[in-house]
């Protein structure tokens, strides 16, 4: 309900064209330095998700930690791995997962994926400009969508109006195979995001 609520009252202030410029919404960084987890997690499925995964789709913003997501039934091998190259466990998080911060306080979330989508998101990583593997746009819609907040709402508008067709094809289909719920509010946002760029009518 809330997200709909959202998505119409875009709908009935956005103005065409009101966005940033095209050499900027195309620009790709990773000026934010992460804890690089290639090595200590060597072997093991992980992907950048959350604030830290849209700079692979759009500008990037400032976060405060690295979230990424691992299968739950590799918590245990991953709280391991993390606490042997010094992390600290520091909570468990809201939904399933942990947080970890190193010594010179940077934070990880780790997130525990138990969707139905998990092994195929796990399989098709696109890389950042760090060379992280990130969630893929499908993927990261569909997780963006079900955690419903203001933020992550305006980054999928943003992220599907600046992606191709063939992207936005295979982030309908996998909106329309995992979540069908959402196949309205996606269209919505591909349009709000389309209007920003001044792509509509």
């Amino acid at each position: 309900m809330a997200q709909r609520l959202l998505v119409d009252l875009a709908l009935a202030r956005a103005c065409p064209g009101t966005g940033s410029g095209d050499e900027f919404m195309r620009r790709r960084t990773a000026v934010q330095q992460f804890p690089d987890l290639r090595a200590i997690l060597k072997g093991i499925d992980w992907v950048v998700v959350g604030a830290a995964a849209t700079r692979a789709y759009m500008p990037e913003r400032m976060t405060q930690d690295l979230d990424i997501l691992i299968r739950a039934i590799e918590a245990d091998l991953v709280t391991d791995r993390l606490s042997a190259a010094g992390f600290i466990k520091t909570a468990e998080l809201g939904i399933p997962g942990a947080a970890f911060i190193t010594s010179d306080q940077a934070e990880i979330d780790v997130l525990y994926g138990e969707q139905a989508w998990l092994e195929e998101g796990l399989a098709q990583p696109k890389r950042d400009a760090a060379g992280f593997p990130v969630l893929s746009l499908p993927y990261l819609v569909l997780m963006k969508l079900a955690a419903g907040r203001v933020r992550d709402i305006a980054d999928v508008a943003t992220m599907l109006g600046w992606a191709d067709d063939v992207t936005l094809d295979e982030v309908r289909e996998a909106v329309s195979r995992f979540n069908p719920a959402d196949r309205d509010d996606l269209e919505s946002l591909i349009y709000l995001g389309r209007r920003e760029r001044g792509l509509t009518d």
